[in-house]
């Protein structure tokens, strides 16, 4: 159909549609029936807000904080009974090349700067990874992470971690150890600014007026209680709802092999629904096959509780990773796919990692690993030999692992795995020692919607979709193949950032 015809045909049938009562909305859907899909614009708002924000994490209260500082009335909906989403519940790290208090520094962890942190990144996601997008998100992680410390009362503890996949130590946990205090900082902020936050509210259905390239978003239509309501965004919708690793039908489309034997460390609302109202409406999706899992979940529930992420965050320090045969399997400091992989060919069940006393401070508290004894997800013993017996691996195999692994620490070499060394590792020589218990999980979708630097959504021609943004886990493009332990809430944080600034910017529509 030539573009004049298809005009044509849209503006006819936009006239038909407001002789019976509203506009005729872009529907790409097909759900069955011709009746099904026409679908009409609102004859009425129930509700008017200048800046609609899809999901309350990192990314949404970030754009909310950002709109409403703008001077923007802005809403949060969130689908669930309570804030946060994945954001809430993660792992609580933050990766930054630095930070107002100078931490590396301060510990002596060496160099670091944003264009390491950037390499990096593309490498750790195959170079599939935009570079102007991952450039925007290393060169300010360090400015938005000092903004939640400065305006949100963020809180970090007295360490910088070297996790997987990192050339340097740029990792920072939060005091609480859980993404909750990053959340908690960015939910002060939006709230102190004015943005509402509603919860108990499912998005079923995104209204952009029609398939003209300059068709705006006008707004959603949502579910709340035995409620449908229409929710008017005069200036732009934000979405920031998330990924899709717990829709095991939508995941599997993209990735066959990821089906529901896979545990997943996501909170039950990660569906990912909102990615295909967005596709209905002419956004282009991408990178939709690569999804991540987490190494290191608890492994019968696919948990990332607290003692889940000491694996982590240990391999700056010097932990080690076991098989059942009390053997190691892979190079430590891998990226999370790589150290998935290794587990899952291993054909044993679970894997373990191994730490001693000396490097509990360095990855978390001796009150988290109380508590985790406690609870039975740490094992503690006075010697490898004792520790193996607990964890039911062969002593004299793990004897044997530890005692080579540290000859290779203090030789600067690891000839089985090429492990890199620093000077601030420790070895695996005086106890008390502790074990845990891990295995692979499905973690973090690396696709969804595509957007611009200035987090515009995208659509098939990478034209804007006016008024029409998004950022944080349902964007797609950023992190390719693989996304680095800890650039998901910078990722979230810079982006969301930008969404709000951007959005607010509009000028309203009458």
């Amino acid at each position: 159909m030539s573009k004049m015809n298809r005009r044509t045909m849209l503006k006819t049938m936009a006239m038909s549609a407001a002789a019976v009562g509203g506009g005729l909305a872009l529907n790409m859907t097909a759900p069955g029936t011709a009746e099904a899909e026409i679908k009409k614009l609102p004859a009425k708002w129930d509700e008017t807000w200048d800046v609609i924000v899809v999901g309350s994490g990192f990314a949404g209260l970030a754009a909310a904080a950002e709109a409403a500082g703008a001077g923007a009335k802005v809403v949060i909906l969130e689908k669930m009974p309570v804030y946060g989403g994945n954001s809430i519940i993660n792992g609580g790290e933050y990766n930054s090349w630095d930070d107002e208090l100078h931490l590396r520094q301060k510990l002596g962890l060496g160099d670091d700067s944003a264009e390491v942190h950037r390499k990096d990144t593309i490498k750790g996601g195959d170079f599939y990874g935009s570079p102007e997008l991952v450039k925007i998100l290393t060169d300010n992680a360090t400015p938005a992470l000092n903004w939640m410390i400065d305006d949100g009362g963020l809180k970090l503890r007295e360490v910088v971690n070297r996790t997987g996949g990192h050339s340097n130590y740029r990792t920072h946990t939060c005091v609480e150890g859980v993404g909750r205090g990053y959340t908690e900082a960015l939910r002060k902020i939006a709230e102190k600014r004015g943005a509402k936050l509603v919860l108990n509210t499912s998005i079923t259905w995104i209204w952009r007026q029609n398939a003209e390239a300059d068709s705006p978003v006008l707004g959603v239509e949502v579910k709340r209680g035995k409620k449908v309501l229409n929710l008017r965004a005069t200036r732009a919708l934000v979405l920031a709802s998330g990924g899709f690793s717990r829709d095991v039908a939508m995941r599997q489309i993209y990735n066959p092999s990821l089906t529901a034997d896979y545990n997943s460390t996501n909170h039950p609302g990660a569906t990912g629904e909102t990615v295909r109202y967005a596709q209905a409406v002419g956004a282009e999706a991408i990178h939709m096959a690569f999804i991540q899992l987490y190494p290191y979940a608890e492994p019968e529930t696919g948990l990332l509780d607290a003692p889940a992420v000491y694996p982590f965050r240990g391999p700056g320090f010097g932990i080690v990773y076991v098989n059942k045969q009390g053997k190691r399997f892979v190079n430590e400091m891998e990226r999370r796919d790589v150290v998935s992989r290794a587990e899952m060919a291993t054909g044993m069940k679970p894997t373990f990692s191994i730490f001693n006393e000396k490097m509990i401070l360095r990855m978390g508290t001796k009150e988290e690993v109380e508590a985790g004894l406690a609870r039975g997800r740490f094992v503690k013993a006075d010697s490898i030999a004792e520790l193996a017996t607990k964890l039911g691996v062969p002593p004299e195999n793990l004897e044997e692992t530890v005692k080579k692994h540290n000859q290779y620490m203090k030789d600067g070499h690891d000839p089985e795995f090429n492990r890199s060394f620093t000077k601030v590792m420790f070895p695996l020589e005086e106890g008390p020692f502790y074990g845990i218990a891990q295995w692979p999980a499905i973690h973090h979708t690396m696709g969804g919607v595509r957007i611009n630097k200035e987090a515009q959504v995208l659509d098939i021609w990478s034209k804007p979709i006016p008024r029409f943004y998004a950022a944080g886990e349902i964007t797609g493009g950023i992190h390719g193949t693989n996304r680095l332990g800890g650039n998901a809430t910078p990722d979230a944080t810079v982006f969301g950032r930008i969404a709000g600034t951007n959005a607010a910017k509009e000028k309203p529509l009458a």
